[in-house]
């Protein structure tokens, strides 16, 4: 139990050796930028599924924001400050455009939280480049679902990523998909920066061995 749950305080410690962790505190609303009807319909498909998984909801507007959960699709980071209002959402997007065009980024995240530490926002940016051009719609709209729901570490999926190819298929790991059930039962905190968090994460984790 114990090496359980230092790979689970593993997904939530930051490259500084931080401990951070957040879940949505509001249901969650997303919307999807630069994509045809059909990918459109898989991104949502994909959210919808995940979020069930968490036991979380979904709704048709944010009281606040309108959407919360902003996806945006570009060729190039120079076209990010080209869409309207954008700079409003996001405040230093020239300097964050420069900073990805740098590091021939291809995605970055966003979060914002509310005075609780709760996840209260997200937007992600994705650049269709070689790379995640070729990987399949499927694929990456649950890839990018699932690194949403939770504020994991920057350093979460280095070594292996949230989803593994069965028969051609992406799907989600399992020691995964426990980590988010166990983050959204309802007695735990929707932030925490104590890494004895991870020992009641793995608490409520009930897994045949």
């Amino acid at each position: 139990m114990e090496e359980r749950s230092q790979d689970i305080a593993a997904l939530f410690t930051r490259a500084d050796g931080t401990y951070v962790f957040a879940r949505w505190g509001r249901p969650i609303v997303p919307v999807v930028f630069g994509v045809d009807d059909a990918t459109l319909a898989v991104f949502k498909g994909a959210i919808e599924a995940v979020v069930t998984l968490a036991g979380h909801q979904m709704a048709e507007t944010d009281p606040e924001l309108g959407a919360n959960f902003m996806i945006f699709f570009c060729r190039d980071w120079a076209e990010l400050p080209q869409v309207p209002h954008l700079d409003a959402l996001v405040p230093d997007l020239l300097p964050l455009v420069a900073k990805l065009q740098e590091a021939d980024a291809n995605q970055y995240r966003i979060f914002r939280f509310d005075a609780a530490g709760a996840i209260r926002a997200a937007f992600v940016f994705l650049r269709m480049d070689d790379h995640l051009g070729a990987v399949s719609a499927d694929t990456l709209a649950l890839s990018q679902a699932v690194q949403t729901i939770l504020l994991w570490s920057d350093t979460a999926f280095d070594q292996q990523p949230p989803l593994a190819m069965i028969e051609g298929n992406a799907v989600l790991r399992p020691e995964i998909a426990d980590v988010i059930r166990a983050a959204y039962d309802p007695v735990m905190p929707a932030m925490d920066r104590d890494a004895s968090h991870a020992l009641r994460l793995q608490a409520r984790i009930t897994r045949p061995s």
